[in-house]
């Protein structure tokens, strides 16, 4: 009687992919290299991910997609429907849908993105709550 057990085919895309090495962009939210994104998309991968240079990320929303910031350097807050919170290297923040959300202070951010990070699922939000707190 074997224990072994068969390795399970690959079920999705297989992606390496190299900072320095991918589409860099200005985004909404400052400069952002785009590591698995729209070029990827006929590989249906289960996320998108951009690394992300914070620069006056202003307030906004998305109706789809779902976020995670990961704080890869430096340091500032997020603010998340009018709650401002601090942010550092190693932090995390989980952003679902529909949640108003900008940025502010010099960070290097993974962002996340599930299903996606599409131009077409970014909606400004008012500035008022943003400018009343700067």
């Amino acid at each position: 009687m074997s224990d072994r057990r068969e390795q399970p085919p690959a079920t999705g895309p297989l992606f390496v992919r190299h900072e320095g090495e991918v589409p860099r962009e200005r985004s909404a939210c400052g400069f952002r290299d785009r590591l698995i994104s729209r070029e990827d998309a006929d590989a249906e991968p289960v996320a998108w991910a951009h690394a992300v240079d914070i620069d006056g990320a202003k307030p906004h929303f998305h109706k789809r997609s779902t976020e995670l910031y990961y704080v890869l350097e430096g340091e500032g807050c997020v603010i998340l429907d009018g709650r401002e919170e601090p942010v550092r290297k190693g932090s995390i923040v989980h952003i679902p849908p529909g949640v108003v959300h900008a940025a502010k202070g010099q960070m290097r951010v993974l962002v996340i993105g599930v299903p996606d990070i599409a131009d077409d699922d970014y909606f400004p939000a008012s500035d008022d709550a943003w400018d009343a707190e700067s």
